[in-house]
């Protein structure tokens, strides 16, 4: 039989899923990728068919493997990382879903979160969140709520619960599991004792027997039907955290998305924010403690980019804002707050709404692409103050990863606005890596995390070039312009279907 020589991550997103099989030093050897659909029905609801998503991955596996001209028996381990929050139910007898998955962006449960406002308290101190549409737990609500018998079939254990990587484990290996990571975002678990919280349980109205067992994020779960042990799950952001190996308290990592996503280890203990961020697992290797970390989401980042082409027309490729935003030398006065659905960390407003503030006659399109560049750094930003100010740590380096980390001008303009030193790794794909990561890790595929740190290489750095006078005046004016987005939205308005 041929030595194990590969790991193999399934990244499940958002818009596509992927399967990405890696060498001992991280490096890609395959990759074979499938899109599924986005489904709308009403403005704000965003939904995926989890069968179809399934379906997709299940072929993913072996079209991996097969591109990279080897054979199943070389996978050592099979790692998952997933789209967080997205809620799935399913019938336990038949295994098929009992509805569409309700997708992390859906902003359906508005109404349902600020009727729970008395309980805002006990979620932030036991489940580390703030009370938003963002999370599974609303979204479970919702569904047992409004689907006729749904609750009564949970309560008897006939429906289950899961988020993405829940799903995949269970089609994959038969087992009705989450990991720590993942469970975090639910907001019905304590991320002080890693359990699902009955008092939390009981505020959010929902009943325990639905929920998956609790495991760590590296371990063998089962094996997959061609014998690939399944060996890790986590949620894509924290998945990112460890495929660029930010092990020590203070590491942060910044993924650039559709939206963007910080994260910063706080070590073995939780740090409850203060300032608008997330508290969440980072990590869970075997029986080992928790790592933990805070978490900065930004809601819109690269679908700026995405709305500047298709909905405005200025650009014709997203590659195209960098070429546009150099045609100037500055943002010529003007700054863009993309709140398209609110404002996600550090604000946490749903009723604030985008704007462009500071325009005059002189802005042409080409300060219009600067400052949709630089509202990612701004964003970035208000992120990092907050984390600095919440872990008693200043950042030093940021390591940098996604898709609009190929925009050179960002990369700057994130390393002046942030006055540190803004890293790329030579893996961009941070995310499936990290699960590959995980997953060798559990098999012992690799050793150590020291070993998975010598893996880790620069692609480039960006460091500040401008002086703290112009920044601090930017941030000032930035500022003024995010006051500006606040209380747009009536709340009878906002919850409307």
């Amino acid at each position: 039989m041929p030595r194990p020589h590969y790991v193999a991550a399934i990244d499940q997103g958002t818009t596509s899923s992927r399967c990405i099989v890696f060498d001992e030093a991280g490096n890609i050897i395959s990759v074979a990728q499938r899109e599924h659909r986005q489904i709308f029905p009403r403005p704000g609801w965003v939904e995926h068919d989890a069968d179809e998503i399934w379906q997709a991955v299940r072929g993913l596996l072996g079209e991996a493997v097969s591109g990279a001209g080897i054979e199943n028996a070389q996978i050592a381990a099979l790692g998952i990382t997933n789209q967080r929050e997205t809620t799935v139910l399913w019938d336990r007898e038949t295994g098929r879903p009992v509805c569409n998955a309700i997708v992390w962006q859906d902003t359906r449960t508005d109404a349902l979160t600020r009727a729970l406002a008395e309980h805002e308290g006990l979620f932030k101190e036991r489940a580390g969140l703030p009370l938003a549409t963002y999370f599974s737990g609303p979204k479970i609500r919702w569904l047992l709520d409004e689907i006729p018998g749904l609750r009564e079939r949970a309560e008897r254990g006939e429906v289950l619960f899961g988020t993405m990587d829940s799903w995949l484990l269970w089609n994959l290996t038969g087992r009705h599991i989450t990991d720590v990571t993942n469970a975090s975002r639910t907001m019905l678990m304590d991320i002080h004792t890693l359990g699902w919280d009955d008092e939390l349980l009981a505020a959010m109205g929902v009943p325990g027997a639905m929920l998956p067992e609790i495991r760590p994020s590296a371990e063998v779960y089962g094996r997959t039907s061609g014998g690939v042990p399944v060996a890790s799950a986590l949620g894509d952001q924290q998945a990112a955290l460890f495929g660029q190996t930010c092990f020590a308290p203070g590491e942060t990592k910044s993924t650039y998305g559709s939206g963007s996503f910080l994260l910063m280890n706080t070590g073995h203990e939780p740090v409850v924010s203060k300032h608008g961020l997330l508290t969440t697992v980072g990590y869970q290797i075997g029986s080992g403690p928790a790592t933990y970390a805070l978490e900065g989401a930004i809601a819109v980042t690269g679908s700026l980019v995405q709305w500047l082409r298709d909905n405005l027309g200025l650009i014709s490729s997203a590659a195209e804002i960098e070429t546009l935003a150099k045609t100037v030398d500055d943002n010529g006065g003007c700054y863009f707050v993309p709140a398209f659905s609110g404002l996600f960390a550090p604000h946490w407003r749903s009723d604030a709404r985008g704007v462009i503030a500071g325009l005059t006659g002189f802005v042409n399109k080409g300060h219009l692409a600067r400052a949709v560049l630089e509202a990612t750094a701004w964003q970035t930003r208000e992120v990092v103050d907050a984390m600095n100010a919440d872990s008693g740590l200043d950042l030093t380096t940021l390591r940098a990863d996604g898709g609009m980390t190929a925009d050179n001008l960002l990369m700057q303009t994130l390393a002046d606005v942030l006055a540190v030193p803004v890293i790329r790794p030579m893996v961009a794909e941070t995310t499936a890596l990290g699960a590959a990561y995980a997953a060798g890790l559990a098999t012992g595929y690799w050793p150590d995390v020291e070993s998975l740190r010598a893996n880790w290489h620069k692609a480039a750095e960006w460091r500040p070039a401008i002086g703290e006078a112009v920044r601090e005046r930017e941030y000032r004016n930035w500022k003024k312009a995010v006051a500006r987005t606040l209380g747009w939205v009536e709340q009878d308005e906002g919850s409307r279907p």
